[in-house]
């Protein structure tokens, strides 16, 4: 009854369901992993992002940021630069702006420290300047923002002094020195003007739980779909051939019909 499993066809079909299978699991496990992985930086972050540690590290140390520095205590000695405005950021779920002070370290790179934040529409007047003379600064180490950063709303047009995002492309322009690739946001607990509210420090970029994670969670379930939707052909495919098969060996398979003979054309010769 079971002879058809030997033939080409079926060793066809027995070959494409054995790969399918164990593609379609790994490929599933692997889209789990990646959201797993996801799910787990994006806690990291939130930690490394509220929690402060209990001793600062100098800048350089901690440079290049990545997820793992980013959040970091970092401390840096200077004196106070050229100030801008960063528009349309939210706080506490208010619209404002930061105060974004460059701090000209003695490497002759200019440090953005985001002093704090005001509410309101951004103005250069209600900006409190920063204090003169030589500077230690000790904030929440940063990456430079991008364009799909969360709260970036304008990267170009602004007015004379302000600036859409805090990273040394938009900067290069603004200042006369070089920037660093990264910035700092004073902690709660520093010496900051009057008036102005102390930024808490954000999770890197790619680490939170965005579409990317949940496309992630949604291939998972779809590879292992298709391993299902691969197994159920292939017994529905085993049961209708095994039926046909027992019908054939009692008799039950209707022969086929000759072919009709086409009338012969008469001779008219």
């Amino acid at each position: 009854m079971y002879r058809f499993l030997l033939t080409p066809r079926w060793w066809g079909i027995n070959v494409f369901v054995a790969l399918s299978i164990p593609v379609c699991l790994f490929m599933g496990s692997w889209q789990l992993s990646r959201f797993e992985d996801r799910v787990q930086d994006h806690e990291d972050a939130k930690r490394q992002a509220t929690t402060s540690t209990d001793r600062a590290r100098p800048l350089t140390s901690l440079l290049p940021v990545d997820k793992k520095t980013s959040g970091e205590k970092a401390t840096a000695t200077g004196s106070w630069g050229k100030q801008l405005l960063v528009p349309d950021r939210e706080l506490d779920e208010k619209s404002g702006y930061y105060v974004l002070t460059m701090l000209d370290t003695a490497d002759g790179k200019a440090l953005p420290v985001v002093r704090g934040w005001l509410p309101g529409s951004a103005d250069k007047n209600k900006a409190p300047a920063p204090p003169k003379g030589e500077v230690t600064v000790t904030g929440t180490l940063q990456a430079s923002e991008s364009l799909s950063s969360q709260g970036v709303t304008k990267a170009g047009g602004l007015p004379s002094g302000q600036v859409g995002m805090i990273s040394a492309a938009s900067l290069v322009n603004l200042v006369p020195d070089d920037v660093y690739d990264a910035w700092v946001t004073l902690d709660r607990g520093g010496k900051s003007a009057a008036g102005l509210k102390p930024v808490p420090a954000s999770a890197p970029e790619d680490s939170g739980l965005d579409m990317k994670a949940f496309q992630n969670l949604g291939y998972t379930g779809e590879w292992f779909v298709f391993a299902g939707f691969v197994l159920f052909m292939w017994f529905r495919l085993f049961r209708r051939e095994r039926e046909f098969a027992r019908d054939a060996e009692l008799g039950l398979v209707p022969e086929a019909a000759p072919e009709p003979v086409p009338n012969a054309v008469p001779d008219t010769n």
